[in-house]
């Protein structure tokens, strides 16, 4: 369904997470062969709640308690999807995916290649991420420039209800592992229209979030409404910010940052991971690679620090917000 048909269709107002339920719903309805699966993804309906109702709906067998035991979990659904299911396995929080790195890593990213094409591996491992929420030790990492590193994974950042929903049935319908990570900061934030029926958002298009002219924004997540607040706030002191959502982080969507830039001439990048070895690096470089005759200035990075994740006290100084935003964006500006 085009975006145009959607817009003419029956819609909900939902939030993120909400949006994702509602993706599986309709995708567990749409395909016999998919199926999901985790810690108390069956009866409990999800830590979050993103599966309540799926159980009583499609029953034990596609909705599936499993042992807490990450790298069982996913490495089942790589042997599931090698014959023909196409599993979505939750993890309840990025911090608690490293068990089951091995997986994705060693197995679900190289399955196509190791077996010459003879199999494929329709996986979907979900994953509430990032902070924000005053969760304990282990349940705020963004750690997801690990497995954009990983060839063979695609890495889908959805930060919106609407493209979550569609974003997700793009990723359960593709022949190859997708790492797909909610942003649980934004999880309950606020609401959109969704459409009812199911449908499709392409996996590595990037979204203009808002329009600009002196500087480009390249973000993902949650932090791309801190980044549209900050675009707005700075628009009445006369810079004008363009604020492009990533949504997919691999494949990433290098002709949206280079159009973008050769605009602007100036970019900054906004993540809540640790600054050394995040995301911003890469996207500077592919920068730098293919329109540095563009560039006016440095290239700005407002990110997280690179310490573990803070407890309550330091959350909101470790994430990057509005005003830190704006400030990055501004030192840029006037360089």
């Amino acid at each position: 369904m085009s975006q145009d048909t959607q817009q003419q269709a029956a819609t909900q107002r939902l939030t993120l997470v909400q949006a994702v339920r509602d993706g599986l719903y309709g995708e567990l309805d749409r395909d016999d062969d998919v199926l999901v699966m985790g810690e108390d993804v069956g009866e409990n309906g999800g830590v979050f709640r993103a599966t309540q109702g799926l159980f009583e709906e499609f029953g034990e067998d596609r909705v599936i308690d499993t042992p807490l035991a990450e790298s069982g979990i996913v490495g089942t659904a790589v042997g599931m999807a090698a014959y023909g299911l196409k599993p979505v396995a939750e993890i309840q929080f990025m911090g608690f995916i490293y068990p089951a790195f091995d997986q994705i890593v060693s197995h679900a990213a190289r399955l196509r290649t190791r077996s010459r094409g003879r199999f494929s591996c329709p996986l979907v491992v979900r994953a509430p991420y990032g902070g924000g929420i005053r969760a304990p030790e282990h349940h705020s990492e963004s750690t997801e420039a690990f497995f954009v590193h990983q060839p063979g994974l695609k890495v889908v950042v959805p930060s919106t209800p609407a493209d979550a929903k569609g974003l997700l049935a793009s990723a359960i319908r593709d022949p190859d592992p997708v790492v797909f990570l909610e942003p649980k900061l934004i999880y309950r934030a606020f609401r959109e229209a969704v459409p009812e029926e199911t449908y499709t958002r392409p996996i590595g298009e990037a979204a203009v979030r808002r329009e600009g002219s002196d500087v480009s924004v390249f973000t993902w997540g949650a932090m791309t409404r801190p980044s549209i607040e900050a675009a707005e706030d700075l628009a009445e002191e006369g810079i004008d910010a363009e604020v492009i959502d990533l949504r997919t982080l691999s494949p990433l969507d290098e002709e949206a940052l280079t159009e973008s830039f050769r605009k602007t001439g100036r970019a900054v990048v906004v993540h809540e991971a640790p600054k050394t070895g995040g995301l911003a690096g890469e996207i500077i470089a592919t920068l730098q690679e293919d329109v540095l005759v563009y560039q006016e200035a440095p290239i700005g990075r407002v990110t997280g620090f690179d310490v573990p994740f803070p407890l309550y006290a330091l959350e909101d100084y470790y994430l990057p917000e509005a005003e830190r935003i704006a400030d990055g964006i501004r030192e840029t500006v006037e360089f």
